[in-house]
């Protein structure tokens, strides 16, 4: 279904590194990883984020979202233990404290990567993978300090894959392959932070999505960002079943730069002034859903744990519903979807439940859209009409022309006749030559 070749982006980039481990004294920035200038330091807390309190580690400080989107209140019921969250991204590095315990296994698909997932794939965007998951399940670097995650006591799977030139596969294999191997090693989650910036899917991610689906595993996937040219929302975020995340910024208005939009957008989480964690362990403020998305996948991973009864479909029904709607306007459904995630309520809230997934199913898109490539439907014979036998045809007589003779006049009349004939000439041949004998022997008169 997909002529063209894929463009693969990160649905987020870092726009500023800032070393904060020595505590409130550090605050150099280190890189740019987005265009225009670095916002400028002010005091020890990245994303220009209010200054920490006395005694208060400005890395948690940082982070708004634990308390304005619930997540703290929903740690009084569960922090996500006993549920695996699969990232599939550039890999999650092995140099920081916020990832001692949280990943339990791991996996490249890539070709260029090590085999357990863990060493970052790509010269550029590198750490993406160790922000995202940072974001996820991150464990802190004490218990009221470094990054922490949603989910801080969920499992973590590594899938690294590489982008462009990183890679010694094609995009779409390696997609196939993360996801079989996550559903394969227990995920109950799987988060991509990644964006194709087009509609359309290879077929060959029908069958993957639907083996995730098909064994109860949510996926959450990044609307993509403005900011990187994704205009519109792109695949996998178009794929049925699937909750797609849009960003916004922190007073909760959908993000300009940092997300984008598009009928599939099913929820919104922060998507600017956010805090990760680089594979080496440098903190990073960034921007873009590819935050917003691991934010969100751990509320799916808090859900799954408070209600291990719930399928996937009725853990997404969870997200969405008791999300807070933005505006009237049906136009704003583009930007937020349902509205903006609300942890504690995913978590706690009664929501009837629902037999389908309210972000619709791979497996009737399929049926419909990839009905020539489908196999028939088996048909039924149709009955059989009793028929009466025919009556015995009538002798077929040959059709004579009174102009043409028949076997009798030959026989009877022109062969006789032929055979008179021929001897009347024999015989007046015969006579016609016996004359003129005759005429030539007799002598001549005299004159």
């Amino acid at each position: 279904m997909v002529a063209r070749s894929l463009r693969v982006r990160r649905a987020g980039r870092g726009r500023m590194i800032r070393r904060l481990r020595g505590g409130l004294a550090a605050a150099a920035i280190a890189v740019t990883l987005v265009a225009g200038a670095p916002a400028t330091a002010q005091a020890a807390t990245p994303g220009g984020s209010p200054p920490a309190a006395a005694g208060e580690d400005p890395v948690r400080a940082a982070q708004y979202w634990l308390n304005d989107y619930g997540i703290a209140e929903a740690w009084q019921t569960t922090r996500g233990a006993g549920v695996k969250i699969a990232i599939v991204d550039t890999g999650i590095g092995r140099g920081s404290t916020e990832f001692d315990g949280a990943v339990s296994a791991g996996t490249d698909v890539s070709g260029a990567g090590s085999s357990d997932g863990r060493t970052p794939v790509g010269a550029v965007d590198a750490d993406h993978g160790s922000w995202v998951a940072s974001l996820a399940a991150g464990r802190g670097t004490g218990p009221d300090t470094g990054v922490i995650g949603v989910a801080p006591e969920a499992q973590l799977l590594s899938v690294s894959v590489g982008f462009g030139s990183s890679a010694t596969r094609s995009f779409a294999d390696q997609i196939v392959d993360a996801i079989h191997w996550s559903v394969d090693n227990g995920a109950d989650v799987i988060n991509m932070s990644l964006t194709t910036n087009v509609p359309d899917w290879p077929e060959s991610w029908d069958e993957a999505f639907q083996y995730a689906f098909d064994n109860d595993v949510v996926i959450v996937v990044a609307a993509g960002n403005r900011g990187s040219g994704t205009t519109k929302v792109g695949a996998p975020a178009t794929i049925p079943g699937v909750l797609t995340v849009g960003g916004v910024d922190r007073s909760g208005k959908a993000s300009v730069d940092a997300s984008t939009q598009g009928i599939t957008i099913g929820v919104s989480a922060p998507s600017e002034e956010l805090v990760g964690v680089s594979a080496d362990g440098t903190v990073v403020s960034w921007d873009g859903t590819s935050g917003a998305a691991p934010i969100v996948a751990g509320i799916a991973a808090l859900v799954r744990a408070a209600h291990p009864e719930l399928d996937a479909d009725n853990v997404i029904n969870r997200i969405v519903k008791t999300a807070h709607a933005v505006g009237a306007d049906p136009a704003d459904k583009l930007l937020y979807g349902y509205g903006l995630v609300d942890a504690a309520a995913a978590v706690s809230a009664e929501v009837p439940s629902v037999d389908a997934n309210p972000m619709g199913s791979l497996k009737d898109w399929v049926r419909l859209y990839r009905r020539a490539q489908s196999e028939p439907l088996p048909t039924e014979p149709e009955p059989v009409a009793e028929v009466p036998p025919l009556p015995k045809a009538d002798t077929v007589t040959r059709a004579s022309s009174p102009l043409l003779p028949d076997r009798d006049t030959v026989l009877y009349g022109t062969l006789p006749l032929t055979l008179l004939t021929a001897a009347a000439i024999l015989v007046a041949l015969g006579v016609t030559a016996a004359v003129r004998r005759i005429r030539l022997a007799s002598p001549t008169p005299s004159r």
